[in-house]
């Protein structure tokens, strides 16, 4: 599917101010993508709207929180205000606590919720019509490895919510077949971000889980970028991340509950 008529595609890319959505706004600029960043902290989407002038992709940034439920429809309000028509929404925000269910704050429970559930299917339902309608659109929802795996103790919501961004991604993927609008589920696993830095577990990962286990920021955007151009539901990245999935998936779920029993207590949380 070639690129709409318009000189050049716009794609809005939430969690952009740092990680993998900040990669994933590179990679779609060098593709020939217009930008909209969205983030709580409006300096770093400002330096990455800086740093992307440099080249041929315009940038607009707006910041925004979506742990507020009314802030999916500010963003389309705004964009539309704009003139600004969206032909790629990413799907990125995000964070966790892994503090463990009982010993975190419940506002930051509904939080995660709101950010990385409800959001996502919002925004996803607000902007795919004019997709639809046109004839060309591209979803990419970043869920996690997390989400194709048991879940585990300290970390408790965070796969779960990820598995149904999985669930729902291949779902509208079925759905929105054959209009020209293209959804995938991209599920990283651990990957050099600041994403430990902010739930405060640097230390911990960076000692429990070797070298050989870490991607960078970059190479899961690009894998990503490739699976929604090639409109494949879902993509994995890195040998190890999809032989550690297929292992959970074929497991005996005592098995597999097991395997990943230690999670919590490797980053001593609980």
């Amino acid at each position: 599917m070639s690129l709409p008529s318009r000189p050049r595609p716009v794609v809005l890319v939430t969690g952009a101010s740092a990680g993998i959505g900040a990669a994933l706004a590179r990679v779609y600029a060098e593709h020939g993508w217009d930008l909209v960043l969205t983030a709580r902290r409006e300096a770093p989407l400002e330096a990455l709207a800086e740093e992307l002038s440099h080249t041929s992709a315009a940038s607009t940034v707006l910041t925004e929180d979506l742990a507020d439920p009314a802030a999916p429809r500010r963003l389309f309000g705004a964009l539309q205000d704009r003139g600004l028509h969206i032909d790629g929404l990413i799907n990125n925000a995000g964070f966790s606590r892994t503090a463990g269910f009982l010993n975190t704050d419940p506002a930051a429970h509904a939080a995660m919720i709101r950010v990385m559930l409800a959001a996502p299917v919002e925004l996803a339902r607000l902007f795919a019509p004019a997709m639809v309608e046109r004839g060309y659109g591209r979803i990419l929802n970043v869920a996690s490895l997390a989400g194709q795996m048991p879940a585990t103790g300290g970390d408790t919501l965070y796969g779960p919510i990820k598995s149904f961004l999985i669930k729902a991604s291949q779902g509208l993927h079925l759905e929105l077949r054959g209009t020209g609008v293209h959804v995938t589920a991209l599920c990283p696993g651990y990957t050099l971000t600041e994403f430990h830095d902010a739930n405060g577990t640097r230390e911990q990962v960076s000692t429990a889980y070797p070298a050989w286990m870490w991607q960078t920021a970059d190479h899961v955007a690009r894998v990503g970028y490739a699976a929604c151009e090639a409109n494949r539901p879902r993509v994995t990245p890195g040998a190890v991340n999809n032989l550690l999935a297929g292992l959970a998936k074929h497991l005996p779920d005592a098995m597999a509950l097991n395997m990943v029993g230690g999670h919590a207590k490797r980053l001593k949380r609980i």
